[in-house]
């Protein structure tokens, strides 16, 4: 159980990745919404069925990979005859070693639960690659085990990110500086969004001018740093809001808000509700059918 509350799903602390592969299998009653402490990529051949990341439905299509973020809240809410696999992996696991270029982190940073397309005619690879991954991860601990783990899972990743890339048509594409600016912010964001909201401190952290910074995810995203900065904020509060019984004030304090008046100001302007508000409509009540404002979930 996470310090919020809910369920957390952990790996086996002796190991940093896990591989299950599934053919045919249909869920029953699905579980309760629940965190990762890992991030997760779950490979689709063949299925019916949804996600539930973070309160928003996600369809689970065949020649798919779902990518969901460590501290995301995910629930596979149905799958009919589902083949493929979940890869699971900490963050030990994309860095350090050789390996260590394959690791997309941005692409599992902020709002999770990106669907990438798998190009029919490497369907097969791919799974031959999750396949060695697979078999890997179940021989016997050796000395060249976790660099191998990290170099299989170098071309997962590495084949993912090439994909999401071809896939990007929403924009033109970026120079190759503003992408690697682009997921250096975002590695960054992750660590520092609960307490930096101001976009002066990633431009200064990460070496470079605010309008440099701002014109490259202008480019990338069609949005502002100070824009990512606060969506990103505003993600962590809605998750806290939807899944745990904190109080306004304990969320907004874990967001990064000294005054919960301010903090529920911003969230308003943010999303167009009131954090309370907010709450009790995910939960699939009407505002008056709250709890009184002192009640312990608020």
């Amino acid at each position: 159980m996470s310090a919020d509350g809910l369920a957390l799903d952990r790996l086996d602390p002796e190991r940093a990745l896990e591989v299950l592969r599934y053919e045919g299998l249909s869920t029953g009653q699905p579980r309760e919404p629940h965190r990762h402490d890992y991030h997760e990529l779950i490979w689709i051949r063949e299925v019916e069925g949804t996600h539930l990341i973070d309160g928003e439905e996600v369809p689970a299509r065949p020649g798919t990979i779902t990518l969901i973020g460590r501290g995301a809240v995910h629930v596979f809410r149905e799958s009919k005859a589902l083949t493929g696999a979940v890869v699971r992996f900490g963050p030990e696991a994309l860095f350090g070693g050789q390996a260590e270029r394959a690791a997309p982190a941005w692409m599992f940073a902020g709002r999770t639960g990106r669907v990438i397309e798998v190009p029919e005619d490497e369907r097969d690879a791919l799974d031959a690659a999750i396949g060695a991954l697979q078999a890997e991860d179940a021989r016997p601990a050796h000395e060249c085990s976790a660099e191998l783990e990290r170099h299989l899972l170098a071309v997962v990743l590495l084949w993912t990110e090439r994909w999401y890339d071809a896939a990007r048509r929403e924009r033109p594409p970026a120079d190759d500086r503003e992408i690697e600016l682009y997921r250096r912010f975002t590695t960054r964001l992750e660590d520092d969004f609960p307490a930096h909201h101001d976009a002066g401190h990633y431009a200064d952290a990460l070496g470079v001018p605010a309008a440099a910074l701002s014109r490259a995810l202008a480019q990338i995203t069609g949005r502002s740093t100070k824009e990512l900065v606060t969506d990103r904020v505003m993600v962590e509060a809605a998750r806290l809001l939807r899944f745990t019984h904190r109080s306004v004030g304990e969320v907004a304090f874990a967001v990064g808000f000294a005054d919960p008046l301010y903090f529920s100001r911003a969230f308003k302007r943010h999303t167009g509700t009131s954090p309370m508000a907010y709450r009790e409509r995910a939960a699939g009540r009407r505002p008056e059918e709250a709890a009184p404002a002192g009640a312990t979930h608020a």
